[in-house]
């Protein structure tokens, strides 16, 4: 049983550094778009909010990984 811990933890951390080099990815291209002479303000918008998805899948998976301590 802990074996199937452990491979769960491995899969929500690779899934965590796929996660944050896609938002990473993200951020770049919202940021190439907002610089064009012209951007597109709704590619824009869809980007942010599949970013903030992202973002929210990011913190649920490390809250995830941290363990609970009771202070």
């Amino acid at each position: 049983m802990d074996d199937q811990v452990y491979l769960d933890e491995d899969a929500l951390r690779a899934r965590l550094a796929e996660l944050k080099q896609d938002h990473a990815d993200m951020d770049a291209a919202v940021q190439a778009i907002a610089l064009s002479p012209l951007p597109d303000m709704l590619l824009i918008g869809r980007l942010k909010r599949k970013k903030l998805a992202m973002k929210d899948e990011i913190s649920r998976i490390e809250e995830m990984l941290t363990p609970d301590i009771i202070a």
